[in-house]
């Protein structure tokens, strides 16, 4: 059932960004299905196989006795029959530093060096295997190997953050179809996550509790709650940004991946696959963005990592692009009215497969 409610002005939580719920012009979810495109190429560099097609893994996930044996290319050694596999970008948007890094000014303009790390991780070998339709096995591999880049990267004393973000299908800016996320390193915050460890960390000071948990707290009794398990909550925000945004927290205060502990991944992998699954029953496949939100540096007291899913269902004009402020034609409280309905179905569907 869609509410009948008035078009309103919201603020983000911590963030100082607008939204108008523009309930006016409301849509059901069935008005924003489109048909997928059908895309695997030919020749997908990314299938097993063609290993020779990317530059050589920094990290391979291979099955070994029941478990996993972790290993990288050397030597000109791809490895095969992997679980999960990590490259470098070969087109990348950051990258390592050659020689000192500094601050320059040009043509009276401030631009400093692009300067971190930018990977592709392969999160199946299987073409098509998107965490809505994952098994929840493979997912934990890959929440893993989240975990393991993770580590290895931010002990970089260059990188600042380590951003791991998804995007699903063509309209939400795959070029590749083949089931990956990927890892970009930056040598500063980038400004929303700033702005939310700034916003954050004033809550903290002011009333020694996490802000984040404050919000778990209301938003897990209220009408944009959506799904949860014993260690993750879902739920729609407030001053949803895109039509059928939903957010996933852990309930325990955690401020990174870094935190999670060996049950922990697993309940993600599981949070992972039935949100993304009822999103993807819901809005048959949508394209979607997603990105978890994580600092690896001193501001565990006051920050809370989570994960951030953006379903690509409409486009930002002259008024977002002119503005800053955004329209959203669904309210939160009707998107997770149908999320949760449509989850709670994958659920039970997956306790019957």
């Amino acid at each position: 059932m869609m509410h009948a409610q008035p078009n309103e002005m919201r603020r983000d939580y911590l963030l100082n960004r607008w939204v108008v719920i523009a309930t006016k012009r409301k849509r059901r979810p069935t008005d924003f299905v489109k048909k997928a495109e059908k895309r695997k190429p030919d020749m997908c560099p990314l299938c097993p196989g063609n290993e020779h097609m990317t530059p050589p893994a920094v990290l391979v996930y291979l099955p070994s006795k029941g478990g996993v044996k972790k290993e990288k290319d050397l030597n000109g050694l791809r490895h095969k029959n992997w679980l999960v596999r990590c490259v470098p970008n070969l087109y990348p948007a950051f990258t390592p530093p050659q020689e000192k890094i500094r601050e320059r000014i040009a043509e009276g303009f401030i631009a400093e060096k692009a300067v971190g790390h930018h990977e592709v991780l392969m999160e199946s070998p299987r073409h098509d295997e998107h965490p809505g339709v994952a098994r929840v096995s493979q997912l934990t591999h890959v929440i893993n190997a989240y975990i393991d880049r993770t580590n290895e990267l931010c002990r970089k004393k260059y990188v600042k953050y380590v951003s791991i973000f998804r995007n699903h299908r063509l309209e939400a800016g795959a070029s590749l179809s083949h089931v990956h996320t990927q890892i970009i390193t930056t040598p500063s915050f980038p400004r929303t996550v700033r702005e939310e460890l700034k916003a954050s960390k004033d809550v903290w000071r002011k009333d020694e509790e996490c802000a984040f948990c404050e919000i778990l707290v209301k938003e897990k009794e209220g009408s944009r709650f959506i799904w949860e398990n014993r260690d993750y909550i879902a739920f729609a925000p407030w001053a949803s940004v895109h039509p059928f945004e939903f957010w996933i927290f852990p309930k325990e205060h955690q401020c990174c991946l870094l935190d999670l502990s060996k049950t922990q991944v697993k309940r993600l992998a599981e949070a992972l696959r039935t949100c993304l699954g009822g999103l993807n029953s819901l809005l048959e496949d949508p394209p979607y963005n997603f990105g978890f939100h994580q600092v690896t540096s001193n501001a565990c007291d006051y920050y809370h990592w989570h994960l951030e899913v953006y379903p690509k269902l409409a486009i930002w004009a002259g008024f977002e692009k002119s503005t800053g402020t955004f329209i959203n034609v669904v309210s939160p409280e009707d998107a997770a009215e149908n999320l949760r309905k449509a989850v709670s179905k994958e659920e039970s569907r997956m306790l019957t497969v």
